[in-house]
């Protein structure tokens, strides 16, 4: 089933459509900061409709993302409005060589454009752990856990699952040198949307992809995937991105097969 939103899993644990933030109180047709207590409680987009993207050496954690939400007095046309108004670009779903089916881009995606938001049921962790254990090793496995450090050392999680409802997202290649990179960007609550950004300039017909594992513009040792032991190579299924820097496996993060 297609849905251009994520949707509550069916443990009903989550609701992710539930408004729980607060609305500004701005009156202009675009919010600007610091009037607008959205746009200073993170990152910010720029005029251009693109996440202002830091490079990494300066600064050591992400800043959050905050949209102006429903509750909100400023117009549909405020420029802190971006992912909630969903797909935007001309995508295409297409048949890979070795990888099933892949997304490519049919126009280009210039650095920091929004691209589309990785959707589906959001599930609780103990959901989330039961669906991962019930697959086979013949199983495409859907499922993506976000985790999200904060600075006072505590980890939030978020799982959603696309298996049986999702958007185009659920068809995004992985590779070891991606093009895009996942963002968690809150609109109406503390449940994110899992927004997938253009890293690079993209052009017309290049594949998107991005790194399963959260290793790509995140700081080392942030992903729990640990280097596998021999024996668990054969559990894992191989990585065809074709990239220089290929892992030869997908990313592997034996946590999400353990009991919670």
């Amino acid at each position: 089933q297609y849905s251009p939103d994520s949707v509550a899993g069916a443990d009903g644990e989550i609701d992710p459509t539930e408004v729980t933030f607060p609305g500004c109180s701005c009156r202009s047709s675009s919010c600007v900061a610091p009037a607008c207590p959205c746009l200073c409680r993170g990152e910010n987009y720029s005029s251009g409709l693109c996440l202002r993207l830091a490079e990494q050496q300066e600064q050591h954690f992400s800043r959050p993302v905050f949209e102006c939400n429903s509750l909100c007095q400023c117009g549909d046309g405020c420029q802190n409005r971006l992912v909630q108004r969903g797909l935007q670009l001309r995508l295409q779903v297409f048949r890979t060589e070795r990888k099933g089916w892949g997304v490519r881009a049919l126009e280009p995606v210039p650095r920091g454009r929004f691209v589309c938001e990785y959707a589906g049921e959001v599930l609780g962790s103990a959901e989330a752990h039961r669906r991962i254990q019930a697959q086979t090793a013949q199983d495409t496995n859907y499922i993506i856990a976000v985790r999200e450090h904060l600075h006072d050392g505590r980890v939030m999680e978020t799982f959603v699952d696309p298996t049986h409802i999702g958007n185009v997202g659920r068809f995004l290649n992985h590779s070891c040198e991606p093009n895009l990179f996942m963002v968690p960007v809150r609109v109406d609550s503390m449940v994110p949307k899992l927004a997938l950004f253009a890293a690079v300039d993209i052009s017309a017909g290049e594949e998107l992809s991005y790194d399963y594992s959260g290793r790509f513009h995140n700081l080392p040792g942030t992903s729990r995937e640990h280097k596998p032991l021999e024996e668990e190579n054969r559990l894992r299924k191989p990585c065809y991105c074709g990239s220089r820097m290929c892992a030869s496996f997908l990313p592997w993060d034996s946590s999400l097969f353990s009991t919670p």
